[in-house]
């Protein structure tokens, strides 16, 4: 039975088959992006899979059997799981070894999408010395192959938390004692280069589109803005938060 491989189109990969799908569901959930089943299917096997994914929190969805072949070109038993192409690291882990890092910032991507952006975050996170990346379980980029390629590698070398609901993951940011920071223009938003600037904190960036979430941005501390000396709209995530991250490293570093 083949039980891994990887789509050549998207590089994207997936494991494939009832018992590898279920021993990757029971060691390493947070792997796992989504699992596919086929519509229909109803027995032993796929239920207990639908169990473990129900205990995990894990997203699963019924799919045709030519989606299923899009999915992967091989023998899938009628099941596939979606993963990272990286290992994830528990959020509690992250956040207790945060103070080991050159610069004891970690980085929370609220719903950020774009793989490009992800992988460009994770390149400036790791060479300025960051702690991590907490990214979403849902709506957020695909960390696959392509993104572990944009970054340079540096995903596979910079712990990242993958966390099902960010509200409560910045709720424990909190109870860890961090400060938080939202990079965004509000009334009484900080400019980040006179801001007062604290060290364990998380920065927290939001959707390329919509921003951060008001049920995320109500845990932080503080907001900050980037002055422009031009009528602006706005940058892209990946170079505003390059830029935030630059100056508390210039400063705290």
């Amino acid at each position: 039975m083949q039980d891994h491989g990887r789509d050549k189109k998207d590089s994207k990969i997936y494991i494939v088959g009832n018992k590898p799908v279920k021993e990757l569901l029971q060691d390493s959930p947070q792997r796992v992006d989504f699992v596919a089943f086929r519509k229909g299917r109803r027995d032993q096997a796929m239920e207990e899979i639908l169990d473990i994914c129900r205990a995990a929190q894990v997203p699963y969805k019924s799919v045709s059997a030519q989606e299923l072949d899009y999915m992967f070109r091989g023998n899938h038993q009628g099941v596939a799981a979606r993963c990272a192409a990286l290992e994830y690291t528990p959020l509690e882990r992250l956040l207790e070894q945060a103070s080991e890092a050159p610069l004891p910032l970690v980085v929370a991507l609220d719903q950020v999408q774009d793989t490009g952006n992800v992988g460009v975050l994770a390149r400036t996170v790791h060479a300025l010395g960051g702690a991590g990346l907490i990214v979403c379980q849902h709506h957020g980029a695909y960390l696959g192959a392509g993104a572990v390629r944009s970054s340079a590698g540096a995903l596979n070398k910079l712990p990242v938390a993958k966390v099902g609901n960010m509200a409560n993951a910045m709720k424990d940011c909190v109870n860890y004692d961090f400060t938080l920071y939202c990079a965004r223009m509000t009334s009484d938003s900080d400019n980040v280069y006179t801001a007062e600037l604290r060290t364990p904190a998380v920065l927290i960036l939001g959707n390329e589109e919509k921003g951060i979430r008001p049920g995320v941005a109500k845990f932080a501390d503080h907001s900050l803005h980037i002055p422009f000396l031009r009528e602006f709209d706005s940058l892209n995530v990946a170079q505003a938060g390059a830029i935030i991250v630059s100056e508390f490293a210039r400063r705290l570093g």
